[in-house]
């Protein structure tokens, strides 16, 4: 038998990696307190996740820390301080005044008799009472636990909260481009909170869609439609600007393979589609390892938010048509008159002036998309009168009025509303605030707020340019002419608003010359 001694080769002990910390403030006036407390819970860990602690030596401490850290899980909170009663003043302003209702609030103190157990918590809004003498640091540990699985339930059921919230929001209007953004937006956050609260996603695709237009000369390529976290402020950067390494190589490999790709800190979900190429829901911060479950609701989710992204993009397609239509009768028009770019200039100024009076998103498309046929009766009107240089007397001047009752006529009986809309701008946009206006002499705010903005615009932009029968007016001119009209021609507060916002109505000016 052999003397040599034989040692058992070492197993090295595998490393946990940790995925974020929990926050843990300790609050109490007594140094060694805080030393112990952080030696006794120096080696815990929940869900992969670490304690951070944030020590704070008084009530009045502590209430700044609660409004400089939004996501403190657990407080351990000593009740007599600077005063016998700062720690309850401290649970008290967490809830009533910080209106906190997620941090676990775990009460201790050396003296019970000061803050009786029964009264306290029936009066303050707390979570658990001990006292510091049977806290040792089993029961320390224990407590801690529990409180992180009450905070890390109460948190998951706020973003689900909060994206049921933002999906039913936009559910009345999910069709159009803008509420889209916010329901897959809403759908993204409720997904991320049923995997347990993942901190980064993007949903790209190759469409050219959205509230901030993604010019894509080339369909392969994705971009960034919404996103959270890190890719919030990223939306219509290319997808290889945004992700690199293995994460781009997995987005590669989802949308090659029309695949889910799953890795330790993120997945990747391919989005099948009928109109595109596909999209991708880029997720990235899981704090933990899925479940079959969870790679199950991944595939749904993917299946069926891009069946509601197409319908979209068709319905964008139909608003499109519609608007190219409607522009390209307008171009027409200024061909026929002679009027350069009179129409663009005019549906972008009826537009800032619309967003800046608070007008919805809906109604400033609609008058965009109406103007551009305010004068469409004038096809009805002679050339030689329209055209004519010389002073119209007055039998000329009323064939002219005329084609504002003509415009109507040939608008009013379309059950669109957007044509009954264009029909009510082409008759009321020569009405006068003071009633001295055509053809119906309607005043006021009986004058529909699109007419009287159309009628300020029209105006403004037909002095500001040459025309057969004027040379163009400089800007001091035209807001000189504008303001003597103020509260007779024009509604006052459009006015103002139009003053205040000159400087950018100029540069839609100079942006959109005629041609020489």
């Amino acid at each position: 038998m052999s003397d040599e001694i034989l040692f058992a080769e070492d197993v090295e002990e595998e490393i946990m990696e940790c995925h974020g910390k929990w926050k843990v403030l300790i609050v109490d006036d007594e140094p060694e307190v805080h030393a112990v407390t952080k030696l006794a819970l120096s080696d815990f860990v929940f869900q992969d996740k670490r304690l951070e602690f944030i020590s704070a030596y008084s009530g009045k401490e502590a209430k700044q820390i609660f409004i400089d850290h939004k996501d403190i899980a657990v407080v351990l909170l000593d009740v007599v301080m600077e005063t016998d009663d700062a720690g309850l003043q401290v649970a008290n302003f967490v809830r009533n005044e910080a209106m906190n209702n997620f941090t676990r609030i775990i009460l201790r103190t050396g003296q019970p008799g000061q803050a009786p157990e029964r009264d306290v918590i029936i009066n303050y809004d707390i979570n658990d009472y001990k006292s510091k003498t049977e806290l040792t640091a089993q029961k320390l540990f224990t407590v801690v636990i529990a409180a992180l699985r009450s905070y890390r339930d109460i948190t998951v059921i706020e973003e689900n909260r909060i994206g049921l919230e933002k999906i039913i929001s936009a559910s009345a209007d999910l069709f159009s481009i803008h509420s889209l953004e916010h329901f897959i937006e809403g759908i993204v956050q409720q997904l991320a909170s049923l995997l347990g609260g993942s901190k980064d996603c993007a949903y790209l695709t190759s469409a050219v869609a959205g509230p901030k237009p993604i010019e894509n000369p080339n369909a392969s390529e994705l971009f960034v439609f919404t996103g959270k976290g890190e890719y919030e402020s990223r939306e219509g950067e290319r997808l290889e600007n945004v992700l690199s390494g293995k994460q781009l190589l997995s987005c590669k490999t989802a949308l090659a393979n029309k695949s889910l790709v799953y890795e330790d800190e993120y997945l990747v979900a391919y989005c099948k589609s009928k109109s595109m190429r596909g999209s991708l829901l880029y997720m990235s911060g899981l704090p933990r390892k899925l479940t079959n479950v969870d790679k199950r609701l991944v595939e749904i989710f993917a299946q069926n938010v891009q069946i509601a992204f197409d319908n979209v993009l068709l319905n964008k397609d139909i608003e499109d048509t519609q608007r190219e239509i409607i522009e390209r009768i307008g171009q027409a028009m200024e061909d026929h008159f002679s009027e350069g770019k009179h129409i663009l200039r005019l549906v972008k100024i009826c537009e800032l002036l619309a967003r800046k009076i608070g007008l919805s998103e809906d109604d400033v498309k609609m008058l965009g998309l109406a103007v551009p046929m305010h004068d469409i009766g004038k096809f009805k009107i002679p050339e030689v009168i329209l055209y004519k240089t010389d002073k119209l007397d007055a039998s000329e001047r009323k064939i002219i009025q005329n084609h504002a009752e003509f415009g109507y006529t040939l608008l009013k009986n379309s059950k669109r509303p957007l044509i009954k809309t264009a029909a009510l701008i082409a008759r009321d946009h020569h009405e006068y605030w003071n009633g001295q206006g055509y053809p119906r002499g309607k005043s006021g705010e009986d004058i529909h707020i699109f007419c009287r903005i159309t009628a300020l615009a029209d105006t403004y932009d037909a002095l500001r340019h040459k025309r057969n029968y004027k040379e163009a007016w400089s800007l001091e001119k035209v807001m000189e002419t504008i303001h003597q009209q103020k509260g007779l021609q024009f509604d006052p507060t459009l006015v103002e608003v139009l003053q205040e916002n000159i400087a950018l109505v100029e540069k839609i000016v100079a942006d959109n010359p005629d041609p020489e």
